[in-house]
């Protein structure tokens, strides 16, 4: 596994993103661990988060692209901060754009904040994790609206590997319905690969008993 995958494996355990338990997701499944990036709350965190992610969005996609979309709300800090990332790592001065989850009908009017959205841009969508996809579905329509833009593709932190509406992996069916690319900074299987039975800061994250938890989602609700 490369080091940089490693470090931020991490560096999600050391921001409290990464946790281990028991936890309700928005999809309704129970899982034994959870991604919350809204737990990223300083001005350092946020400046390498924006990093790591500026990173695997230029192997990934290059700099040929216009605008970088995060959905509200955790996709904003999220845009902003890789939007900043990208410009000093790579000298490209892309434009962050958000959605409101109401329309705004006074002063700054509609649903977009940040950027407008033009015909022909180029858009990168960012989140933290897809799980089922539910998110995506919500997000493609108000792209659409807005303006004739190309979505270029999707990039998250975490991917989660288990599987969406089908039996495959959700970021995989994202892109056979919607024809856009995906890619993630690392996924399940290497957080595990790299904390099971493992002493990081006094504790190991992944016991045994937290693998077996872990195994017992995946045969439930793994991508096939």
């Amino acid at each position: 596994m490369e080091q940089y995958k490693k470090e931020f494996i991490e560096f999600m355990v050391d921001c409290n993103v990464l946790k281990f338990g028991e936890f309700t997701l928005k999809s309704g499944r129970k899982s034994p661990f959870f991604m919350n990036a809204g737990a990223y709350v300083t001005g350092s965190q946020l400046k390498k988060l924006g990093q790591y992610y500026a990173t695997a969005i230029h192997d990934n996609y290059g700099t040929d692209f216009d605008v970088l979309f995060g959905p509200a709300y955790k996709g904003i800090p999220l845009a902003v901060a890789t939007t900043i990332a990208f410009s000093e790592l790579y000298g490209r001065d892309i434009r962050y754009c958000s959605n409101r989850k109401e329309v705004k009908d006074h002063g700054d009017v509609g649903i977009l904040l940040g950027s407008s959205l033009n015909d022909g841009d180029r858009v990168v969508i960012i989140e933290d994790v897809t799980t089922s996809g539910k998110s995506i579905e919500e997000t493609f329509p108000i792209l659409k609206e807005q303006a004739n833009v190309e979505v270029v593709g999707l990039m998250v932190s975490l991917n989660r590997q288990e599987r969406g509406k089908t039996q495959q992996n959700a970021l995989a069916e994202i892109r056979e319905i919607y024809g856009i690319e995906t890619g993630a900074i690392v996924t399940m299987e290497e957080v595990v690969e790299h904390l099971y039975n493992k002493t990081y800061n006094g504790r190991v994250l992944i016991d045994d008993a937290m693998k077996k938890e872990i195994d017992t989602y995946y045969a439930k609700y793994g991508a096939k």
